[in-house]
């Protein structure tokens, strides 16, 4: 059987704005608005620090951007199709860059504009991206997976691919390393979720199959929890599931609310003395803030399918959008009196766009 055929590409040129026209989206007018990262729609972005963000889009761009200040830092140029990940190694100025032209790339904010690594080696568009743990026993380590149906696991220093492992049907849609574990999560087209042993580079547990593609994962900072979102239309699918990574395949609770694809689910930082939150942002451009069954949302009308986001603390979330460029939302937890009676009192607003 061949194939699945990616659902993703040709359903998003249904949201970019034509050619000439602008997107119809009406901002509070206390919104700031900076330069524009980038020219066109944006797939994804990092935090690189504490005031750094990191992002790719269709203009092939790899941006580096100082979200606090406004300001543009640098603009990496070195694929020749669109960007579709972008990571940061921990602790470092690398940054690294997946792409439809099928390789990624590997950047160093100190060393000019030239990558300085280059991983080659699968047949079609990659999709995901991880790093290893600063403590990894085995050397630093980049897992990528993609469309092709192979996972593989590179010697960052050598980009030497010193494991490989092709699952049929298996077209990688996200990649993330468990914090403190050798183990890695991915999700994929075939609706499935897996957990692999990034030493002996085998699928060490598979989920339960969702009904819908799952579009992306995030894995709890304690490594306990995994969020996974699905693909959807109509308000049928679009979910996002919360799983005890301790009994796999185990769910624990199901988000739900957001009527189209939901591309993007990411666990927000801990608010002192407040409870676990999972950030969503979906293709009917709203980002909802879930707290168990509850949600805070927020609509940017006009921004187009909102695909990826980077929460930078407890407070300060990055959103990236098809037609409107980065977004940088601030949540207001509530006051205290709300959290501590259980009501989910939250403000979540755009202060920036850029």
């Amino acid at each position: 059987m061949g194939k699945l055929q990616s659902k993703f590409r040709k359903r998003s040129e249904l949201y970019r704005a034509s050619q000439g026209e602008k997107a119809d989206a009406t901002f509070d007018s206390q919104v700031l608005q900076y330069e524009p990262a980038h020219h066109g729609s944006i797939n994804t972005v990092t935090n690189l620090s504490p005031d750094l963000c990191v992002s790719g889009g269709s203009d092939q761009a790899v941006v580096v951007y100082d979200w606090k200040q406004g300001r543009l830092c640098q603009s990496f140029q070195g694929h020749n199709r669109e960007v579709t990940k972008v990571i940061c190694y921990p602790g470092s100025t690398w940054i690294f860059s997946a792409s439809r032209d099928k390789t990624v790339l590997m950047w160093d904010l100190n060393q000019g504009d030239e990558h300085i690594q280059e991983f080659c080696g699968h047949e079609l568009v990659v999709n995901g991206l991880a790093i290893s743990p600063v403590w990894f026993a085995d050397g630093r380590k980049l897992c990528t997976g993609s469309r092709d149906n192979w996972m593989c696991l590179w010697d960052i220093e050598s980009a030497k691919c010193e494991q490989r492992h092709n699952i049929s049907r298996n077209l990688v849609t996200h990649v993330c390393w468990v914090p403190a574990s050798s183990s890695i999560v991915q999700t994929s087209e075939d609706k499935t979720i897996r957990v692999w042993d990034s030493r002996a580079w085998q699928v060490t547990n598979t989920f339960p199959a969702k009904q819908y593609i799952q579009t992306h994962c995030d894995v709890s900072l304690n490594g306990h929890y995994l969020v996974s979102s699905s693909n959807g239309f109509g308000g049928q699918g679009c979910e996002a599931t919360l799983w005890d990574l301790r009994q796999p395949g185990c769910k624990v609770v199901e988000y739900r609310g957001h009527l189209q694809t939901t591309a993007c689910c990411v666990f927000l930082p801990m608010h002192p003395g407040g409870t676990a939150q999972v950030a969503t942002s979906s293709h009917d451009s709203s980002v909802r803030i879930w707290d168990q069954n509850t949600a805070g949302t927020l609509s940017l009308d006009g921004a187009g399918p909102l695909v990826s986001l980077a929460p930078s603390d407890s407070t300060n979330l990055l959103c990236a959008s098809f037609n409107t460029g980065l977004h940088h939302i601030q949540v207001d937890q509530g006051s205290p009196h709300a959290q501590s009676s259980g009501s989910f009192g939250q403000d979540i607003k755009v202060v920036a766009r850029f």
